[in-house]
């Protein structure tokens, strides 16, 4: 059994089932992956403790400085199920039996188990405390600009603001520098006027679509699929998208593990603690930035596009032609559930999605050697099942929606782009959110615009200065 694998599905699992129990553990964008890193770090600083650094082609030093050197016969699986148990049961408290009897059913045996369980607990302790003053996701003490162009909530959905404070308070898990993006394309600039008309005809609610004026292309039902397929909006059932992007990895680590088996769980251990760092790093950043630059969603943006409507509206009897009062989205899927789909609670730029899964997927990408910014071969020959279409889940009229057996030819670069533009015919981001789109609507990278840029620029800094805990602390 591979150690590594059987803990991450583990840890996948405590993430979906705490968007399904009610109980409010560690749920959100940022908790889920704050929950993931720390979980998947102690993992990897235990199974490296115990293993040292061989002469192999995989590092293995450690994380976390200072960590004593475990007993000689010390074993690695004993060592990695307790580090993840032990941390996966801080975090999820309300799953503790779920993680006792994993425990159980990890099939542990041969010689080194105490010594291989107390060097894991002693990893866990310390990693906890590393991350015992992490803010929470609370909104308490914030209020809305009421600015033009600030985000307000969603108009159509009772809701708060998540993690406000997140970012800002957060110190980082591996990265060098606390990286930041240009200004996005303000109202009343070109580049902003061309997205709000995407993202109006591309995101509209399919009841609004007769009301979309000439000239604005309406989405395609391969559009729609797509916006739905990357969701994994907090649902019940799903969990949020670190969890996708997780499940993405394994594929990929499984086939690759296939392919050359050799140190495959010195491999694992070293690509999930790199992929679930670099989201760490991400949840943190990305909500940094979203509360630096504020800007509204297009649920509010469209709406209140002239300058008559809003809080802060000027009177005009005559509608600019980009405006709708009456706009929706498509909105954030509301899956297993009969509550409307949503805007979600935050800010829109950078999106927390586009940003998630460039970290994620790009660090697998250099981590087995792809270092271009194109298409790769990375998925050939695989496919994937998001949980959304699955054949299982429903949709929030209580419809299941079909299994839907995807595949990408052009690798997780591929998936990078696809991931940052779902969320436009979602209509719940504008794409400048997600990447500069150049003439043909392709990441124009050169502009340091959008979490697929953040998200690389994560992604890079923690492969190619190692995994070390990050000396960056909070903002404030």
């Amino acid at each position: 059994m591979n150690p590594i694998l059987y803990w991450n599905e583990v840890a996948l699992e405590a993430n979906r089932v705490s968007h399904t129990n009610g109980k409010n553990e560690q749920t959100g964008p940022t908790l889920s992956s704050r929950a993931l890193a720390i979980a998947h770090l102690a993992m990897y600083d235990a199974y490296a403790g115990v293993r040292g650094n061989p002469s192999t082609p995989v590092n293995l030093s450690p994380y976390l400085p200072g960590l004593p050197t475990p007993q000689p016969n010390a074993s690695a699986d004993a060592a990695v199920a307790a580090a993840a148990h032990a941390t996966l049961s801080s975090l999820f408290p309300s799953q503790k039996s779920f993680f006792d009897l994993k425990h159980t059913q990890a099939g542990l045996q041969g010689t080194g188990l105490q010594e291989g369980h107390e060097f894991g607990l002693l990893v866990a302790q310390k990693m906890l405390q590393k991350r015992q003053d992490d803010p929470s996701a609370s909104d308490d003490g914030y209020a809305a600009s009421m600015a033009r162009g600030a985000h307000r909530p969603d108009p159509d959905n009772s809701q708060g603001f998540n993690a406000p404070f997140y970012g800002a308070n957060s110190r980082c898990f591996a990265v060098t520098d606390r990286h930041e993006l240009n200004v996005p394309p303000q109202p009343g600039s070109s580049e902003y006027l061309t997205a709000l008309r995407q993202v109006r005809g591309k995101g509209i609610a399919p009841e609004l679509m007769g009301t979309l004026p000439p000239g604005l292309a309406p989405r395609t039902a391969n559009e729609t699929l797509i916006g739905i397929y990357w969701g994994y909006d907090g649902a019940a059932g799903l969990g949020t998208p670190p969890r996708l992007y997780n499940q993405i990895v394994r594929a990929v680590a499984i086939e690759q593990n296939n392919i050359d088996p050799n140190n495959s769980v010195d491999k694992n251990a070293r690509l999930f603690a790199l992929v679930n760092a670099a989201m760490g790093d991400a949840g943190v950043l990305s909500w940094d930035q979203k509360y630096i630059h504020d800007l509204w969603r297009p649920v509010v943006g469209i709406r209140e596009a002239d300058p008559s409507l809003g809080p802060t509206g000027v009177g005009n009897n005559v509608l600019s032609a980009d405006s709708d009062p009456s706009w929706l989205p498509l909105g954030a899927p509301n899956t297993n559930s009969t509550g409307k789909n949503f805007t979600p609670p935050f800010p829109a730029y950078p999106s927390g999605h586009a940003t998630f899964g460039a970290a994620a997927l790009h660090i697998t990408r250099l981590f087995y050697g792809v270092t271009s910014r194109s298409n790769d071969n990375l998925f050939n020959d695989l496919t994937f099942v998001s949980d959304e279409f699955n054949g299982i889940n429903r949709d929030n009229k209580g419809a299941i929606r079909p299994k839907h057996v995807r595949n990408f030819p052009g690798g997780l670069w591929q998936m990078i782009v696809e991931n940052g533009l779902s969320r436009v015919y979602l209509g719940v981001h504008w794409v400048f959110d997600a990447f500069a789109p150049d003439s043909m609507g392709n990441p124009d990278l050169s502009q340091n615009i959008g979490g697929v840029p953040l998200g690389i620029t994560i992604a890079e800094d923690i492969f190619n200065n190692g995994l070390n805990l990050s000396n960056v602390g909070p903002r404030n």
